[in-house]
């Protein structure tokens, strides 16, 4: 008589093991190892099946032989969707949406599910968390009213993937994937065998339907999804929503896409219609009447799109221990350019207090703007005002040394359409520009324009 196979998965980790255990030696939490069921165990040899057995004859081919996928696209009538997904919406595709409670997922999914109704697509929207009616209210204020938008509050997967069988839809939302349920999981829903038992169900629909389906998914208290990290593995897409709930601006970011950049970021405005494009980023991150003591101007490069932001320092005495803060730029980033004023220009700013904002919520994740906010605390330090016609662009090294950026004529063609006229930079532009350039290329010159 056969031994019968025994596995044991934690559902806070997923971590398996093949005895049982008090304590899971991966999360260190308590009474969290569940024993699979015969059927789930032959479910996950199954899926490892199918992942290390693309290539059913086994045989290896030159890539040379190897023909490319045709991948065609169609619009979600949003350009700043289509721009992070690559061009739009690829059929078969599987694409995760996460973000913070009220930050717009589910507006946002509506309104692309009410504009591909309107081009004349079949559109089914699983909703577990709303009802039917209070969906129909947001639809009213999103004008996504269609007869081709069908609604499915529904949370058992075996229901939900009865009504795709019979109808014939052409895109999906699913809202959320932690509230459905598969009866051939007897854990909870949200657990790390449901979310991973229903993900695989969804891409198999999706990849032998060619159907585009949208998941919208919870995230824990530090930002990542919920669930399993299988979960975003499986999945061709996983967009991030960013920004203040309390707001108008958010930024969706692409973190993975099987289909094109991840370097792509959309910018949308929450006004009573939802959430909408946003039509010009000019003035939406800095105020260019006037700049205060303690802000500067800069240009960052957000995928191909070149985006002026304010910086803005503050620069106190301390009483006590000094602090160091920063919102939207990286904090031991600061403390390395805060070290280097210290030494190159001997500021004591040991003994003072430095803030740092980036405006508009945005986020600052290049160099670039290391020598506006240099100038920003120097501008805070003596307060004295900068040039509201001036912007500062340059990564700046441990050595004091102003190094170049990249895209720099890109960069200087948005400050000329904006209606700047000054810019100090690293180098020489290597194309002629309207736009008078002052060349700095250490720290210590940067003096000289305060």
């Amino acid at each position: 008589m056969a031994k019968k196979k025994t596995l044991f998965e934690c559902q806070a980790c997923g971590f398996q093991s093949p005895r049982w255990m008090g304590k899971c030696t991966s999360c260190d939490q308590w009474d969290t190892m569940v024993e699979l069921s015969t059927d789930q165990i032959k479910f996950l040899e199954e899926i490892s099946k199918n992942n290390t057995s693309i290539n059913p004859t086994g045989k290896a081919r030159p890539i040379t032989q190897i023909e490319e996928d045709n991948i065609t696209r169609f619009s979600s009538g949003s350009k700043e969707l289509d721009l992070v997904l690559g061009g739009g919406i690829v059929p078969g595709s599987l694409t995760l949406i996460g973000g913070s409670p009220g930050i717009g997922k589910s507006t946002l999914l509506l309104k692309i599910a009410g504009n591909l109704a309107k081009g004349d697509k079949k559109v089914l929207y699983v909703s577990g968390e709303e009802s039917s009616g209070q969906i129909k209210l947001r639809a009213n204020r999103l004008e996504a009213n269609h007869e081709n938008l069908f609604l499915l509050p529904e949370i058992s997967l075996a229901a939900v993937l009865s009504e795709i069988s019979v109808e014939n839809y052409a895109f999906i939302v699913i809202d959320s994937i932690q509230t459905l349920y598969s009866d051939d999981t007897p854990s909870a829903p949200g657990s790390v065998t449901q979310v991973r038992t229903i993900t695989f169900e969804l891409m198999r629909i999706a990849k032998s339907m060619h159907i585009p389906i949208f998941i919208i998914g919870h995230i824990t208290k530090d930002g990542s999804i919920a669930g399993p990290r299988v979960l975003e593995h499986m999945v061709d897409t996983v967009l991030y929503f960013e920004g203040d709930s309390n707001s108008e601006l958010r930024l969706l970011r692409g973190f993975k896409n099987r289909f094109g950049s991840t370097n792509e970021v959309g910018i949308f405005e929450m006004n009573k219609e939802g959430l909408s494009d946003a039509k010009s980023m000019g003035g939406m991150f800095f105020n260019k009447k006037k700049l205060q003591s303690g802000s500067a101007l800069t240009v960052i490069m957000e995928g191909s799109r070149p985006i002026i932001i304010e910086v803005q320092a503050l620069v106190s005495e301390a009483y006590g221990h000094p602090k160091r803060s920063s919102t939207g730029f990286d904090n031991n980033r600061l403390t390395m350019l805060l070290a280097l004023l210290e030494k190159k220009l001997d500021l004591p700013l040991g003994t003072y207090d430095v803030f740092i904002n980036i405006s508009g919520g945005i986020k600052v994740n290049e160099p670039s703007a290391d020598l506006a906010i240099i100038a920003a605390i120097l501008s805070s330090y003596r307060n004295r005002e900068l040039s509201p016609e001036t912007l500062f662009l340059g990564e700046v090294s441990l050595t004091g040394e102003i190094r170049e950026v990249p895209g720099l004529t890109q960069r200087l063609k948005e400050i000329q359409t904006q209606g700047f006229k000054k810019a100090v930079i690293p180098n020489k532009p290597l194309e002629e520009t309207p736009i008078k350039c002052f060349i700095a290329d250490e720290v210590s010159k940067i003096v000289d324009w305060m």
